[in-house]
């Protein structure tokens, strides 16, 4: 994206690539639980099928007309070292991926949703589509408001803020014993973490040399997938010690504790507007 994209857009172009990929995590687990409660697994993993066999066929036929302008003459260890020594070397950059990853980390609600439905509010897999659904309604609603009103005017301050609601929001949903207030708790959670997405996504293109975007994009991927995974086995590990509840209300409140030392060991975002620009 960045190679396709002037420096100028890079936050609008993350909006709309973001409001994308939000939009068919709307569809996927809505349609999804509707088509499991109303028709069975069969139909439902049919039409998975169908669905991963057009994404094939979009790929085959994918043009490339950007060719990349820096060629890697390493293997690829001492790449992803270097890339890893650069995020490393870079208190910014550093900062920002491990705010995202330890929010997350403690703040994987959504492996306990099927919990919920079933024991909590008592919806079944028609109620869990749409759980699993609000939080990318929220993402989308919010990416669409994003490319009028970005939020690069102050970044640090507003990420700080995006990840601060975000735990909030977990923390209220942990709370929730009613169907409809889960789905708007859930709906903001997804609307600040889209926040904190358009964000570091932008920092992330502003701040990489064009010969590092490659690398870097590898060790982000790292820290986001790591950080969603384990995130989930967390969850999974503290609602057998604690409960369901208690799990999601202390993933919430460690997501606020990481906002807070991150303030306090940053002091202040200026420095961050200085280097963005």
């Amino acid at each position: 994206m960045s190679e396709m994209i002037p420096k100028e857009h890079y936050a609008n172009s993350t909006t709309w690539h973001s409001s994308a990929w939000q939009t068919a995590s709307i569809i996927g687990p809505a349609s999804g639980g509707l088509l499991y409660g109303f028709f069975g697994v069969s139909i439902c993993f049919s039409v998975i099928v169908v669905c991963m066999f057009i994404s094939l066929m979009a790929i085959a036929f994918f043009v490339d007309n950007h060719p990349p302008k820096y060629i890697p003459k390493e293997n690829i260890f001492k790449s992803l070292s270097e890339g890893v020594r650069f995020v490393w070397g870079n208190k910014m950059m550093l900062s920002v991926l491990s705010l995202d990853l330890f929010s997350v980390f403690f703040g994987g609600a959504v492996a306990l949703m099927p919990v919920f439905a079933n024991d909590i509010l008592k919806v079944g897999s028609e109620g869990l589509g749409l759980l699993r659904a609000a939080p990318s309604l929220g993402a989308v609603l919010t990416m669409a408001a994003m490319t009028y009103y970005s939020p690069m005017g102050k970044p640090w301050r507003n990420l700080l803020f995006a990840v601060a609601g975000f735990g909030i929001s977990i923390i209220c949903f942990g709370l929730s014993k009613n169907f409809y207030l889960s789905l708007i708790f859930l709906f903001f959670e997804g609307a600040f973490d889209s926040i904190s997405v358009i964000i570091r996504s932008t920092i992330l293109q502003i701040l990489t040399p064009e010969e590092m975007r490659g690398r870097v994009s590898a060790v982000n991927s790292m820290f986001i997938g790591s950080s969603n995974e384990i995130g989930s086995f967390e969850s999974g590990v503290t609602a057998r010690l604690m409960g369901t509840v208690p799990a999601v209300v202390f993933g919430g409140s460690m997501t606020l504790l990481i906002v807070v030392f991150t303030y306090l060991k940053t002091k202040t975002g200026s420095y961050l507007k200085n280097q963005i620009l």
